[in-house]
């Protein structure tokens, strides 16, 4: 059995995350732990390495400043978008996350302001250029299953 958070387990956490002036951003409180399986980019890297080698029932304090978490942010990542590439009937408000399709897939944008014929939005993580504060505690840790190669499939492998 595997007690120690190292990669390809799956850690289930009870956390609480907090800004520098201690206003909590996310907490598993009240809520099932946090489970995810390390080395699968599941969780922002920092958070992962400060919990490698933590144990079953070992609570650990750790801050991550930005480059260990969501990067710093990057103005280039605002623009102006012209207020035609919304639905006409979408009630645009600022502060409201909202996804797009890119060439890389689905992306979030927050609302930054409104003007007449133009929407200003903010490609950066919300958290980004924030340093965080983590409080976690570990509540378990296992074998993640293995995994089938599925570069090497084909129909009827079986492996689906």
């Amino acid at each position: 059995m595997t007690n120690k958070i190292e990669q390809s387990t799956i850690a289930s956490v009870h956390y609480t995350g907090t800004f520098i002036d201690g206003e909590v951003f996310d907490s598993s409180e009240g809520k099932a732990p946090l489970s995810f399986e390390v080395g699968k980019g599941q969780m922002i890297s920092g958070f992962e390495q400060e919990m490698l080698g933590a144990e079953i029932g070992e609570k650990r304090e750790f801050t991550l400043t930005p480059d260990r978490a969501y990067g710093e942010r990057d103005e280039d990542a605002i623009q102006k978008v012209p207020r035609s590439q919304f639905p006409e009937e979408m009630a645009i408000e600022v502060g409201m996350v909202l996804g797009a399709q890119s060439e890389m897939g689905p992306i979030q944008f927050s609302v930054a302001s409104i003007e007449d014929d133009s929407v200003t939005v903010d490609f950066n993580h919300q958290m980004a250029g924030k340093t965080l504060n983590f409080s976690v505690e570990v509540v378990d840790v296992r074998k993640a299953p293995e995994q089938k190669d599925m570069d090497n499939c084909g129909p009827g492998c079986g492996c689906a």
